[in-house]
């Protein structure tokens, strides 16, 4: 080949040689997204070796909660508290009580205790009756529903209107004038059941009914009502409205089906008051080295004006202080503070945790985790959790620690009226899941009482969120947002 011949050539060799040397240093070089996940697996390796140094701890506190001197305590403290103190609606003297002793009791335990001041309604049920006049004399076992007003003096007597859904009383609205309405709506689930009791006031006043009687939310029933808030809605009349049982819910259906006339007398002194005074109640182990941040386990003190709140929330709140008690019994000081909150006014739509959020939103990026129970303290099933995927990657590991109860999983979706404000916001949530098949066979009814609680379901969850708390208040890094 001649010079020039071969310049080309050389040319092309070189541009080749490059080429080639440009294309492995281009491979060689990580992506950003490789990066990314790398330094991803790199944490979550770092977690989950983190979080399983705290196998024996976390034994510790299963041993002392189930089969330890704390055995049965949480129960024993549940069954004192409710006997002392009985029913605590919002507003009334029996939640001023139950407020008054569990900030001692707390205070006894040697626990860092404060109340905060909150502004709660005050609904008053007084004397109220129904009965049955028309096609037989029949007295109906009745409930009025939270916020409800009341009769004249004299009661209401009326024709019953009875319907299975909304969807019926808006087809027959123009025999609903001046009727009681009654909502014989089948129980599909609370969360979508419980429209009715909540709307069913509203809906009747809506198309000229005088009142309304609303079948109570519960899947079983042995001749029992039960209670909760309802919600008027603005720009529509305010009816007097009560729950009566499934059994007489029925009952009435059946006569309308045969075509016969139901008359019913209805009588309520319910009236709402002023908003009262109260407080959230709220004990503290701070934290050694951040106690800045917090880690807050909580259920409500307050309960509706029947039975003696055992089940809804009296044992959500003393797992929260067990949890506590069982740390310090331990001698343990995590990094970060746990805090149990026992809120206020829950039964009337998370009154005392909004308030609570309100004060301290300002402090948002300091709450670790936020906890909940309020669907009962039965046998513990699993956790369930709200929050980014690297912070359910930290709690997978977390609930590995329960293997000694068997309650390893983790669910989707924490839940609960009174840290929802907090999940809102971002703030990583958890809620307790347990077996609650039989939950709301009793809620809000005459039959939450001490004897639907187990003492050993007691200290299992009383393990459980005392581990959970513990554990996430004392690792290295607060969970991720």
């Amino acid at each position: 080949m001649t010079g020039e011949g071969r310049r080309p050539f050389l040319l092309l060799l070189l541009f080749t040689f490059l080429s080639l040397c440009d294309c492995h240093h281009h491979f060689a070089r990580p992506t950003s997204s490789m990066a990314a996940s790398n330094d991803t697996a790199r944490k979550a390796a770092h977690a989950a070796a983190e979080v399983a140094g705290y196998a024996q701890v976390a034994k510790q506190i299963i041993d002392l909660a189930v089969f330890g001197a704390a055995q049965n305590r949480s129960y024993r403290r549940l069954a004192d508290f409710t006997d002392a103190v009985g029913n605590r609606v919002s507003g009334s003297h029996n939640l001023e009580m139950a407020i008054k002793y569990m900030y001692n009791a707390m205070m006894q335990d040697g626990l860092d205790v404060h109340l905060e001041p909150v502004k709660i309604p005050h609904w008053v049920r007084g004397d109220e009756s129904a009965e049955m006049i028309m096609p037989r004399a029949k007295s109906l076992s009745i409930l009025g529903l939270g916020s409800s007003v009341g009769t004249p003096p004299e009661g209401i007597q009326a024709e019953v209107l009875v319907v299975r859904s909304f969807d019926e009383l808006k087809r027959r609205a123009g025999k609903a004038v001046g009727k009681i309405v009654v909502f014989n709506q089948p129980f599909v689930s609370y969360g979508e059941t419980v429209a009715y009791r909540a709307f069913g006031a509203s809906e009747a006043g809506r198309v000229g009914a005088v009142a309304s009687l609303i079948r109570s939310v519960t899947p079983f029933s042995i001749n029992s009502p039960h209670t909760g808030w309802q919600d008027y809605q603005d720009g529509v009349k305010r009816v007097p409205t009560a729950c009566i049982t499934v059994e007489d819910a029925e009952l009435m259906s059946r006569m309308a089906q045969r075509g016969q006339k139901i008359v019913v007398r209805l009588t309520m002194g319910a009236k709402t008051l002023p908003d009262a005074d109260s407080f959230n109640t709220v004990a503290e182990i701070r934290g050694w080295q951040h106690p800045e941040q917090v880690v807050l386990l909580s259920g409500h003190l307050d309960s509706w004006d029947v039975g003696q709140g055992a089940m809804d929330d009296g044992g959500g709140a003393m797992i929260s202080w067990e949890a506590l008690s069982l740390i310090k019994d331990l001698g343990l000081r995590p990094r970060r503070t746990l805090r149990a909150v026992l809120w206020t006014a829950e039964e009337q739509g998370g009154v005392g945790a909004q308030q609570y959020y309100d004060l301290h939103k300002v402090n948002l990026s300091n709450f670790d985790l936020v906890m909940e129970s309020d669907l009962g303290t039965f046998a513990p099933v699993a956790l369930q959790f709200t929050g980014s995927d690297a912070a359910r990657e930290v709690m997978e590991e977390v609930v590995k620690l329960l293997a000694p109860i068997n309650t390893t999983k983790l669910e989707t979706h924490g839940e609960g009226t009174d840290i929802s404000p907090w999940m809102q916001a971002g703030a990583p949530g958890a809620s307790l899941h347990v077996a609650d098949s039989r939950y709301f066979w009793f809620h809000h009814s005459e039959g939450d009482t001490m004897s639907v609680q187990d003492p050993q379901d007691m200290n299992l969850c009383s393990a459980l969120w005392a581990v959970v708390a513990y554990v996430v208040a004392d690792l290295q890094d607060m969970l991720h947002r």
